[in-house]
């Protein structure tokens, strides 16, 4: 009997659909032991502001939350994934924004000149971190991260990776910069300082992991797929060391960054007077919040100018190369690049030659779409264009690694960089149109100002669709240093 059907065509068929369903619903649910966590007492304390935006959406409020994963090949891994499914399940209403930047085999030594792209642009609610590396450039990045944007900080300590972890000391006043255990003094004694100094939450998943794994009898490897990465089982448990500390609980009060971000209501906060719109604010970026209808385009200035008249709103994407019949090349070949004279919205590209015999040697010539042949130079020498739109220190290139990581080697012979300038700001407020009431519908007017006093005004009519003004002001710098990455 159990031959016969099994072979009639339609009960094939159907045991072959369930049996497809009841792997795709193990494949969704794994079997591993649960994590059981202490009560999270004081966890998320310092990410309140994100936490608030996200419980308290609505259908008729659905608060915009930018959420930004940056690090290297562990943070490039699936468990962010789950994090952010976590939070779309638990959080429907929320308009969330989330991106995963991160550059595998980029240690903090290289993320903190990427930074200068990808991280402070995209001016994040949240950013989730993690990097191993120099500890002098991982608090760079903390550091600027705070002097530029409103972000609230989830930095995570390292996974568990090998049996010595469990007996390492954890004792900070005996874990000195210049000691020989790096990882204990990188995860008992500078992350906890830097989440203290810069008010960021600390993820601590290496106790969590430590006491996993004890509990459940397991090696450090039965997480690991190598000697670091994780598998399955390891992004999951990360993922849930992360939503632990992503948690709402109005008893903790609010966070610093509340006082970072400042909604003005027009018609309450602010009012039309005599066809103008004025703001004075402290802060390095403002946006306006738009409401339902149309009207003719208003102006905007800053300080009595126009916001593209700011050179600080300009900057670069990353320098990226696509050689011939390889993939495009995500890790930047140069970076940062940077300016000493105003920069144009346009393209730029690199005509790049190898050095015959050296893979680290290159002779290149600019060119920009609208400023056009712009100079040329060598990699070994500090490079400004002619137009001054374009510097390259020496110790921006990192061409064979960054190519490497793709798989590309040799260096090729010849290849092209490219990038673009993009802007952030506006010099009219024209309303995009508003689809859905419930969710923030925003211009940004100016990002990347100096974080100072400055006077807005927009010219228009009571009729211009503008339902708020929103200012974000970092925290001023805890130690002020060169900028330079």
């Amino acid at each position: 009997m159990k031959l016969h059907y099994f072979h009639h065509p339609i009960h094939a068929t159907l045991f072959a659909v369930l049996s497809a369903l009841c792997l795709a619903m193990s494949a969704e649910t794994p079997s591993f032991p649960p994590a059981k966590f202490p009560d999270p007492g004081g966890w998320g304390r310092n990410i309140q502001r994100t936490m608030r935006l996200l419980a308290t959406s609505t259908p008729k409020k659905r608060n915009t939350v930018r959420i930004l994963f940056y690090g290297q090949s562990i943070t490039e891994q699936g468990w962010s994934k789950l994090v952010e499914e976590d939070l779309r399940r638990r959080f429907p209403h929320a308009d969330l924004v989330v991106e995963n930047r991160a550059l595998g085999g980029f240690s903090s030594q290289l993320l903190v000149r990427t930074a200068e792209t990808d991280l402070y642009p995209f001016q994040p609610d949240l950013l989730i971190f993690h990097v191993y590396g120099a500890h002098d450039k991982y608090e760079d990045i903390i550091r600027r991260t705070r002097e530029r944007t409103t972000a609230e900080i989830l930095i995570q300590t390292d996974h568990v990776t090998k049996p010595s972890d469990f007996t390492e000391e954890t004792d900070p006043a005996k874990l000195p910069p210049a000691g020989k255990h790096w990882d204990a003094f990188m995860n008992h004694n500078w992350l906890p300082s830097m989440a203290r100094k810069y008010c960021a939450e600390l993820c601590d998943q290496r106790a969590l992991w430590k006491a996993y794994l004890t509990e459940n009898m397991l090696e450090p490897k039965a997480l690991l797929k190598d000697s670091v990465h994780l598998n399955a089982h390891g992004e999951w448990f990360m993922a849930e060391c992360v939503k632990a500390y992503l948690r709402y609980d109005s008893k903790l009060g609010p966070s610093p960054a509340e006082n970072w971000v400042k909604t003005y209501e027009v018609g309450k906060d602010v009012r039309w007077s005599e066809g103008r719109l004025r703001l004075d604010f402290d802060g390095s970026r403002v946006e306006v919040i738009c409401k339902p209808g149309q009207a003719p385009p208003a102006s905007v200035r800053i300080d009595g100018r126009k916001p593209s008249e700011f050179s600080e709103l300009y900057g670069f994407t990353r320098a990226l190369t696509q050689p011939a019949g390889k993939w495009p090349v995500k890790w930047p070949v140069i970076a940062p690049i940077s300016s000493e004279r105003p920069l144009l919205i346009e393209d730029w590209a690199l005509a790049v030659t190898k050095a015959a015999t050296n893979d680290t040697l290159f002779s290149f010539t600019l060119n920009g779409s609208k400023t056009g042949p712009d100079g040329g130079g060598r990699s070994d020498e500090r490079f400004v264009s002619n137009s001054g739109r374009v510097v390259i220190e020496t110790n921006d290139w990192n061409v064979p690694y960054a190519l490497g990581l793709a798989g590309i080697k040799p260096v090729p012979e010849q290849f092209r960089a490219k990038w673009r300038v993009e802007v952030r700001f506006a010099d009219e407020f024209v309303s995009p149109g508003v689809n859905d009431p419930g969710i923030e519908t925003t211009v940004t007017l100016a990002q990347g100002l100096p974080n100072a006093r400055h006077a807005l005004e927009i010219s228009g009519t009571a009729a211009t669709p503008i339902a708020a003004i929103r200012v974000y002001r970092p925290v001023p710098p805890v130690n002020p240093t060169n900028d330079r990455p």
